[in-house]
């Protein structure tokens, strides 16, 4: 039977369109004139593909909601030891003993593994909780709250525990083959807990998409981040230059105030002493300083955005910037200052963004900032100031704190942009509680809006 909350959802995208089950329409292979519900059920897949997906262009959306709503959202997964001779059981459970005490938190992780064990609905709706699930909107966040609560549920290193198992095992004596076929069983177990996740995620945002009531357009200055649709992220791109335009006349007002002279009364009382008081002589305060700045900008997936709109605003305020140095990190810091010098600001983030992929799982600021340590860290003065741009999430590495107290020594000032809230500081794998402390300040950025504003704010600092 049809999930209503399936024929809301579709609504909800699709406004206006016939759907079976919801629109009367002849059926000539029965002659009635009904919603055929009783049609099809031997093929319930193809009975709405060829009367609701008149479309091509709804054909995704069709093959994107019907698992959520129909599908059994329980991986198949093997109980292993069932599968293997009792030599091969025995070797096996030697190794998980030789490996167990090194697992710490992961010792559960790993059993559920073995016995092909799925998420209990308990541990998947506390981490989705955790992953704050309950704010989410749409389904384009999907891939964003995916790898959020795989990282909570450390499913991203499931494959190093395998390796791990497998080099153990080899150790052993374990034949090549027997080694072969338990690590597919593993394998498959591991993608059937991250399917599992995924489909937890789909389902979960389509029951809220389903629930909710239609909201007003937001301005697009106000979208978060995480929320923006392809259209969306085209429209911002255009609306950076309108809004680096009223940045620009709000700097230069603040230079031509400089200049023409705001009155320092200090000043002109202490020069003027001389005349007992009288003010023959005016003192005006000293020109405001453009700032000096270094960008880090984290650029995997869940912060890309962001990084490509703070590159391209920044950029294209460079007439009221004196000096920008620019750094991206994924897995390890590289320096894009000169792209910046040879293009367009659009350009060369378009030409950055496509020569640093994101990986899987592989972001580590810590050994990033080991290595600006290394290569980088004379760019910085007591006039620099320093802005990170990221979410404080180090795939479990070394967030290497001290190097965060060096560069805040070194700078007039090291800031942080981070589009998280602080509750979320310290969950899962990030280290933003502990990066937080190590510099003058925090931002949060979760939309154009709030990323100008603070690129104004240190503007008008200098």
């Amino acid at each position: 039977m049809e999930s209503p909350l399936y024929g809301q959802a579709y609504d909800r995208l699709h406004p206006g369109a016939a759907r079976g089950g919801y629109t009367h329409f002849p059926c000539g292979k029965h002659g009635c004139d009904a919603r055929c519900r009783g049609v099809g059920r031997k093929r319930p897949r193809e009975f709405p593909r060829r009367h609701e997906n008149k479309e091509a262009k709804d054909q995704g959306t069709f093959e994107e909601f019907f698992p959520l709503f129909f599908g059994s959202q329980v991986p198949p997964m093997q109980n292993i030891p069932n599968q293997l001779s009792p030599e091969e059981k025995q070797m096996l459970q030697q190794a998980l003993q030789s490996l167990i005490g090194n697992l710490g938190a992961l010792k559960e992780l790993l059993r559920q593994l073995i016995q092909g064990q799925p998420f209990s609905q308990d541990q998947l709706d506390q981490q989705g909780k955790q992953a704050g699930m309950e704010q989410a909107s749409g389904m384009y966040q999907r891939p964003w709250f995916e790898r959020r609560m795989q990282r909570q549920m450390d499913l991203q290193q499931l494959q190093q525990m395998i390796d791990q198992l497998m080099a153990q095992l080899e150790q052993m004596g374990m034949s090549q083959e027997a080694q072969q076929e338990l690590r597919d069983m593993l394998e498959q177990n591991a993608a059937g807990l991250n399917e599992q996740v995924s489909q937890y995620v789909g389902a979960s945002l389509a029951e809220q998409m389903a629930s909710q009531e239609p909201k007003p357009k937001e301005d697009l200055l106000d979208v978060p981040f995480t929320r923006l649709s392809d259209s969306e992220v085209d429209a911002i791109r255009d609306e950076i230059r309108r809004l680096a335009s009223k940045l620009r006349s709000r700097a230069a007002l603040r230079q031509k105030r400089a200049k023409t002279g705001t009155l320092d009364p200090r000043k002109t009382i202490r020069a003027n002493m001389r005349y007992g008081g009288v003010p023959l002589e005016l003192q005006y305060r000293e020109k405001h300083v453009k700032p000096s700045l270094v960008l880090i900008c984290d650029i995997s997936t869940s912060m890309r955005y962001c990084a490509e709109f703070l590159l391209t605003l920044i950029y294209e305020l460079q007439d009221q910037v004196a000096r920008t140095n620019s750094y991206v990190f994924i897995s390890d810091m590289v320096d894009i200052s000169m792209v910046f010098k040879e293009h367009q600001p659009m350009q060369a983030v378009e030409k950055v963004l496509s020569e640093n992929r994101p990986g899987y799982y592989n972001t580590d600021l810590g050994g990033s900032m080991a290595t600006f340590k290394r290569d980088f860290m004379g760019v910085l003065t007591s006039k620099t100031t320093v802005i990170v741009l990221g979410d404080g999430r180090n795939n479990h590495n070394d967030p290497r704190i001290d190097i965060m107290q060096e560069v805040m020594r070194k700078s007039r000032r090291l800031l942080w942009f981070n589009p998280e809230h602080p509750s979320q500081w310290g969950t899962g794998d990030s280290d933003m509680h502990l990066y937080a402390p190590a510099s003058h300040g925090v931002y949060r950025v979760t939309n154009l809006r709030e990323l100008a504003a603070a690129v104004d704010k240190i503007l008008a600092d200098g």
